[in-house]
């Protein structure tokens, strides 16, 4: 007979014990470890984020401060939150212990509200009662330097990552960036020949004062020093092959560029002349980058200008008469902003002047992201038509629009060449011990604008003196472009690389999309029902009206049985109007019980499925490892049977 297997209480215990034990250790060992099967991998961390945390050489303490209680009344932040507290224990985890979290629920009147307060964490009031909330992140690192994000707005959620790696960047590099400056136009102030007074600096200019180390640098310089984390070029006009190549090297070598290049530059004033005030109108005011553009795939014609009716600006050209729609001034609003890119997500207003366009370079190897864009009403113009412009109405004469949209601003990045393939221009000796770079050795970062006036503080800013001190209001999103812009490209390339993602909430399409075909579907037969309603209340309405008690006017039997028909049909065709508006949510609902069903009854049913098989084959296994005798097979003869029993004693007696 075959042996049945059995365990006693204390194995049983030993095998709890066991699993215990195995799940624990698996827990222990396994920490962490997930599978991302999110359509947009939401919860994977982008390469260059790994590489930031793998570069961390001190601890930076990051706390995370939540009202908790405060936010249960607003759904959005709470699911945000919790989205955003994933993500803070993610990058702790995957830091090697460089991070340290911290998860702190200000209460009113505690020391851990005014440490957030102090550290740039903002409260808003939540709900009647006042009660602050607080929903932001705070760093420290081991110089007492600190950084913060006031506040996680859910509508910037698509930059969480980004945002948050930024904190950690900013605390990891204790100096400011240098920002190297190099500019055609007096953004440092200056004298104006036209009033005969000096000029303030440019706002643009104090700004990135405050924020970076801004080295000036001339437009005939031969070389770019490598510890600039930025070269801002501003209507580079005419730079001699020297400092083009200085330029070129510079970007091989991985340096970040943000370029103002421009068809016209209003503020450009090199050819000014106070005794002949026409004399700067027909001036050249035009720049190029030529041909450094070219080698990074990007075209751009300083002959046009791009005309848009759909946002061009009213102008006054002279006091006293009325405003001109001025196709070459544009108003660029939320349309012509790409939202998906960090520089230009949170921009509501740009405003440019005779600005012109870039197109990408057939065959070019870099990728060209459009950010700041013209209208479908748009179409380019000759510059030469802007030299002597008194009256703007006179652009409209002769435009059409071409219907596509032109790219004013764009991101290009990726692997570049040299633009002087046949090495150093003439004049220019190599550096003893270095070889000039043919190819670039990081992707090119660089963000390039068609226009220079949009730095001008008369496009942005509105200004006034308040006791002696200089006040500008911001009536734009000039500066936010360019400070945002700096911000970016002042990272690590890493943080570059950290783009927006897509959201964590996410539409039910499928059911917008059923909801649209049925809405096609029947939307017909239901305004016909409609129509046929109408018709039956208006014709029994108008049978109604021949009836008057007051003469004792009877309707004829005809008219009655035609007043009964009417009734009945107008109850038939509010029925059937009835049932094409339930018809509408009809798939939705079939879709929502087909989801019901799998969640209930279909998942679990698979689940126990695969467990039976394992089961199975697990039996299946050990009968083939300890075959038994099946039921009617035939016994061995009694004599083989004795043999063998009697072989197996004497070979058990002979081990005694």
């Amino acid at each position: 007979m075959g042996k049945r297997l059995t365990f006693g209480g204390g194995a049983l215990v030993a095998l709890a014990l066991l699993f215990a034990g195995v799940t624990i250790l698996l827990d222990y060992a396994l920490r962490g470890a997930r599978i991302d099967l999110t359509q947009n991998h939401l919860y994977t961390v982008a390469p260059g984020t790994k590489r930031i945390l793998a570069s961390l050489k001190e601890p930076i303490n990051l706390y995370f401060y939540y009202s908790a209680e405060a936010a249960d009344q607003y759904p959005q932040v709470k699911a945000y939150a919790g989205r955003v507290e994933d993500l803070l224990e993610e990058l702790a985890a995957r830091s090697r212990g460089k991070l340290l979290l911290h998860v702190i629920d200000p209460q009113p009147f505690s020391d851990d509200e005014d440490r957030a307060s102090d550290l740039g964490v903002q409260a808003v009031q939540a709900g009647v009662g006042g009660r602050k909330l607080y929903f932001g992140l705070a760093g420290t690192n081991s110089t007492d330097g600190h950084a913060a994000i006031p506040f996680f707005d859910p509508s910037k959620e698509q930059f969480l990552e980004y945002d948050v790696m930024k904190v950690v960047y900013q605390l990891s590099t204790t100096k400011k960036p240098v920002v190297g400056w190099m500019s055609s136009l007096p953004m440092e102030g200056g004298f104006d020949p036209s009033t005969g007074r000096p000029t303030e600096p440019w706002i643009i200019m104090e700004q990135a004062r405050q924020l970076y180390t801004v080295r000036m640098l001339d437009t005939n310089v031969t070389k770019i020093d490598p510890d600039i984390s930025v070269l801002v070029l501003v209507h580079p006009k005419k730079l001699p092959p020297a400092t083009q190549y200085a330029i070129d090297q510079y970007a091989l070598a991985g340096g970040h560029i943000l370029a103002f290049v421009d068809p016209l530059a209003q503020q450009d004033t090199s050819g000014a002349n106070p005794s002949n005030p026409m004399a700067a109108m027909t001036a050249d005011r035009s720049s190029n980058l030529e041909p450094l553009l070219a080698a990074w795939g990007v075209n751009f014609d300083p002959k046009q200008v791009i005309g848009d009716a759909d946002h061009a600006l009213n102008v006054t050209m002279r006091q006293g008469e009325s405003p001109v729609r001025h196709l070459g001034i544009l108003g660029l609003d939320a349309s012509s902003i790409n939202h998906h890119d960090v520089v230009t997500s949170g921009l509501s207003e740009v405003n440019v002047e005779t600005a012109g366009y870039l197109t990408p370079r057939k065959g070019a190897t870099t990728a060209f992201e459009p950010l700041l864009t013209t209208s479908t009403d748009s179409a380019p113009i000759a510059t030469s038509r802007f030299a002597m412009l008194f009256d703007p109405a006179t652009l409209q004469d002769g435009f059409h629009p071409t219907g596509e949209r032109y790219t004013i601003a764009a991101r290009v990045t990726g692997p570049v060449k040299t633009a002087f393939p046949s090495g150093p221009p003439a004049g220019v000796k190599p550096i003893p011990g270095e070889t000039p770079l043919k190819a670039s050795v990081k992707p090119l970062d660089l963000i390039v604008v068609a226009d220079s006036d949009l730095l001008a503080d008369y496009l942005w800013v509105r200004e006034q003196n308040l006791f002696g001190q200089r006040i500008a209001t911001p009536w734009a999103s000039n500066g936010d472009f360019v400070a945002n812009a700096l911000d970016n490209l002042t990272g690590s390339a890493d943080l570059i690389s950290v783009r927006g993602r897509a959201a964590f909430t996410r539409p039910f399409t499928r059911v917008e999309r059923l909801r649209a075909i049925a809405d096609q579907r029947f939307r017909a037969e239901e305004q016909e029902l409609e129509n046929q309603l109408h018709q039956t209340e208006d014709k029994l309405a108008a049978l109604q009206s021949r009836r008057n008690d007051k003469t004792s006017l009877i309707l004829t039997p005809e008219q009655q049985r035609e007043l009964g028909e009417f009734q009945q049909a107008k109850l038939r065709i509010r029925k059937q109007l009835r049932a094409v508006q339930l018809s509408l949510d009809q798939d939705i609902n079939r879709l929502g019980t087909i989801l019901k069903v799998l969640n209930i009854v279909v998942a679990p049913a698979l689940f126990a499925l695969v467990a039976l098989l394992i089961a199975w084959r697990r039996r299946r296994r050990a009968r083939s490892a300890h075959p038994a005798r099946q039921p009617g097979a035939l016994a061995p003869p009694l004599d083989a049977a004795a043999s063998s029993a009697a072989g197996a004693g004497g070979a058990g007696g002979g081990h005694h």
